[in-house]
């Protein structure tokens, strides 16, 4: 019973770890930090963390910065952003924009949330309302210029990360409007076409659009102000060698915006933009996702022990878990596993593509990306359904269904638990990057409860049949683990590997689909599928080794990535 609790009692140990150094280095130097609601022009309630300097008091006002995340991202994406303005004395609003997080859906509507965020901050009495900026990354950076058109002299200055003025979804850009704006556009931006119009990331100082925004007529030298911080027409182009996903963890995005706004901004503290501090806060939550991962496990391993779930506990020399000879059968293992990894990843940008076309969001399906990642998980489970009968026969357990899902359950709030404990001590989610477990307010319960049938239906058959293939191969548990967890992630693993390398050796991703615009962000959504299935696989092959059945795993599985899914992406219709 002690071992049992042990991996629990690790995983509660490196969250509190992991929050603990989270929580100190983004209030740093007596920051505090408020999650904050308030009313939008509408009457849509909007969700923002208000990062409180302390020299930002009522008599003392300082300067505020209005910091917005991209699409299908939160308000703690942008915390590094976050985290080095507040410690120059700034008052950060890190906005949800609509329909994302904990802002009232759907997404896109009201200017993204951009002008109401602006309002928002401008009310607030500790902030310098003569000196304020704003700072948005990819359709954050529209969510600004939204906020910049309907507030046109509101703010200060700006800066675009990844972004662009334009069409599709911003008014043109001209040498005054909007003022004093930045643009951080990287070397190896995904969505170079979408954005500035020019096919290759390293070729947009060629640019009409761009030449436009800075009133010149010919190439934009990177690094070089143009015009004047006082008139409001200052701009200037940094052009990092990173990717798009990538400005949210650079220390050169950070910096650059970090110079701009002390450039154009006043009453800030001086301090070196590569002072910077707050990769330690995105250590420790990536220390506390580890920790949840491990807590899942150990509450698992620990409710065996509840007498009404003893039915589930592996008897001594169960039926379908001594080693196989299936593993003499090395071609048949080589195809099925090829099957396993390549056909998840062969399938995806087709399956995305289909629900894009044909599974609009709506009232009963109302997230996008999520109806894209259902139709993948549909018809990957309806492969694999297709090949089951050539997977190896396993004795199965009776009289287990019951059991596994209050063990499920119980396990999923056992984490659920440890989230919502975490974001009270320590004003945090379980993330890392663009990777982030979020609690879910009461629409996304709502809405999990109707994506959670197809995802768990997928996992239950995928697992299925992988532990049918895999999980009786090896007799030493290390091996287990790695085979299983490669059968799910290899297909990504490769795919992203293709894409990025082709990136770097010639400027774009390869596009097997007819739209153009189209592989960018599918790429994106496909680098948090490797994470995932990495999850996954661990979550399956522990519950397995315990039970000698599938179904605890995938229960699990299917409830944890709904959860993840439904609370960190965008909701587009109202619900």
């Amino acid at each position: 019973m002690r071992r049992r609790w042990s991996l629990a009692i690790a995983g509660v140990l490196l969250i509190v770890a992991g929050g603990v150094l989270a929580h100190l280095t983004q209030t740093w130097g007596g920051i505090r930090i408020e999650d904050v609601r308030f009313a939008g022009a509408k009457g849509n309630t909007m969700s923002a963390l208000l990062y409180i300097p302390p020299n930002a008091t009522r008599q003392t006002p300082a300067p505020g910065i209005l910091a917005v995340h991209g699409y299908i991202n939160s308000r703690e994406t942008q915390d590094g952003f976050a985290i080095e303005f507040a410690r120059r004395g700034y008052v950060v609003l890190a906005l949800d924009q609509t329909g994302h997080g904990y802002s009232d859906p759907p997404a896109f509507a009201n200017g993204f949330g951009g002008p109401d965020g602006l309002a928002h901050l401008r009310g607030l009495d500790i902030v310098d309302k003569n000196n304020i900026g704003m700072e948005g990354h990819s359709m954050g950076g529209w969510t600004i210029l939204a906020a910049a058109a309907a507030m046109p002299n509101d703010y200060k200055s700006m800066v675009l990360e990844g972004s662009s003025t334009g069409k599709p979804f911003a008014a043109e850009g001209t040498p005054g409007w909007p003022r004093n704006a930045a643009l951080v556009f990287a070397q190896y931006e995904e969505f170079s076409a979408l954005m500035w119009s020019v096919d290759l990331a390293h070729d947009v100082t060629q640019s009409p659009k761009l030449w436009a925004l800075f009133g010149t007529q010919g190439a934009v030298e990177p690094g070089k102000v143009y015009g004047d911080v006082a008139d409001g027409t200052a701009r200037v182009l940094y052009t990092p060698a990173i990717t798009h996903p990538a400005e949210h963890l650079s220390n050169q995005a950070i910096g650059f915006s970090l110079d701009w706004f002390a450039r154009t901004l006043q009453g800030g503290t001086p301090m070196p933009a590569s002072d910077q501090i707050w990769f330690a806060k995105e250590t420790g939550t990536l220390i506390a996702l580890i920790g949840f991962v491990i807590l899942l496990l150990g509450a698992f391993d620990a409710l065996l022990e509840v007498p009404m779930l003893s039915p589930l506990r592996l008897p001594a020399a169960a039926p379908g878990t001594e080693p196989s000879d299936f593993t003499a059968k090395g071609g048949r293992w080589t195809v099925a596993f090829l099957l396993t990894a390549l056909i998840p990843a062969l399938t995806y940008y087709p399956a995305f593509a289909l629900a894009g076309t044909f599974v609009k969001p709506s009232a009963y399906l109302p997230q996008g990306i999520t109806n894209q990642i259902m139709v993948w998980a549909i018809i990957n489970g309806l492969i694999t359904l297709a090949l089951m009968p050539f997977a190896p026969k396993r004795a199965s357990r009776a009289g287990i269904v019951l059991p596994s899902i209050l063990i499920a359950l119980a396990t999923i709030i056992v984490g659920y638990a440890a989230l919502w404990l975490a974001d009270l001590a320590f004003k945090i989610d379980f993330r890392f990057w663009i990777v982030a477990l979020k609690l879910m307010n009461e629409k996304q319960v709502l809405i999990f409860l109707i994506y959670v049938v197809p995802f768990t239906a997928f996992f239950v058959v995928a697992l299925h049949v992988l532990h049918r293939n895999f999980s009786t191969l090896a007799e030493d548990r290390v091996a287990l683990y790695f085979i299983n967890v490669l059968a799910l992630t290899l297909g990504f693993i490769v795919l992203l590997a293709l894409q990025y390398g082709t990136l770097w050796l010639h400027g774009k991703l390869f596009n097997p689909l007819p739209d153009p615009g189209f592989v960018p962000l599918s790429t994106i959504v496909a680098i948090q599928f490797v994470p995932l299935l990495l999850i996954c696989g661990v979550i399956a092959t522990f519950a397995w080794r315990r039970t000698g059945s599938s179904l605890p795993g995938a229960l699990i599985c299917g409830m944890f990535v709904t959860w993840y899914v439904v609370a960190g992406t965008a909701t587009q219709a109202a619900f």
